[in-house]
């Protein structure tokens, strides 16, 4: 996926005043930035909640142009009235979508299937948060959160976190893996091992959602929480996000 910069974007601001309408709004504006942004994957073109006004979807980046391909907007749209922010349920929407692409096969699970809810969570090993969470993995449980963790470690390529990671992945099957998790997770030496893994697939995925830090929480609807949340609380947010 393309990843729109700041400068992109201002490029597009003054190029979209000299293109001319094409026959649909969505063909107008797929014809504008395909031509000043070479290579963008726009995923979604679509009315916005503002008359002459579209969602542009951009893997989980979300920009407005106007229907006639001239203006576009950076930005969030709030209802004043409401205090409702309405770009975050697009973001969230394309979020999970990316996040289920990956499929449970490539995370290492923790919980049962039937739990009330499930959170996906980007890990790095060597964070101490990250540790704190899993530490509590069975309070988690208990407060029927199943959780799903993907590899962030933030050194990247070439770090102890990323090793870890690697080596947590390879330890075997689901089992092994989840024995391998917690021992890392708790500070023990694992067996270094390699083998063919998700590994950077989860850290692309990761910097395509701007992840700024770790743990980062995934909610079931695509809400994104930064940082260690508590069970108890976590369970509390899920419940009154579900309306249970």
């Amino acid at each position: 996926m393309t990843k729109l910069s700041h400068s992109v974007l201002a490029i597009a601001a003054f190029a979209l005043g000299s293109q001319t309408a094409a026959a649909s709004p969505e063909d107008t504006i797929r014809d504008v930035l395909g031509k000043i942004i070479p290579g963008v994957t726009i995923d979604r073109v679509a009315p916005s909640p503002i008359a002459g006004l579209h969602e542009v979807m951009v893997g989980t980046q979300l920009m407005y142009v106007t229907a006639d391909g001239r203006y576009f907007v950076d930005g969030r749209i709030v209802d004043l009235k409401t205090r409702e922010d309405l770009t975050e349920p697009r973001l969230a929407e394309a979020r999970k979508v990316l996040v289920d692409q990956v499929g449970e096969s490539q995370m290492v699970v923790f919980g049962p299937a039937d739990a009330k809810h499930t959170v996906t969570v980007f890990t790095d090993i060597e964070c101490g948060y990250c540790r704190k969470l899993h530490s509590e993995i069975d309070q988690y449980a208990k407060e029927g959160i199943r959780v799903r963790y993907l590899f962030y470690p933030r050194a990247g390529q070439g770090s102890v976190a990323y090793s870890e990671a690697v080596s947590v992945w390879c330890a075997g099957d689901p089992a092994a893996q989840r024995d391998a998790m917690t021992a890392a997770k708790a500070g023990e030496t694992i067996p270094e091992k390699t083998c063919a893994n998700p590994v950077d697939a989860h850290m692309d995925l990761g910097q395509q959602l701007g992840l700024r830090g770790t743990p980062a929480i995934l909610t079931e609807s695509g809400d994104l929480i930064p940082g260690y949340v508590e069970a108890k609380r976590l369970a509390a947010q899920l419940n009154g996000a579900s309306g249970s």
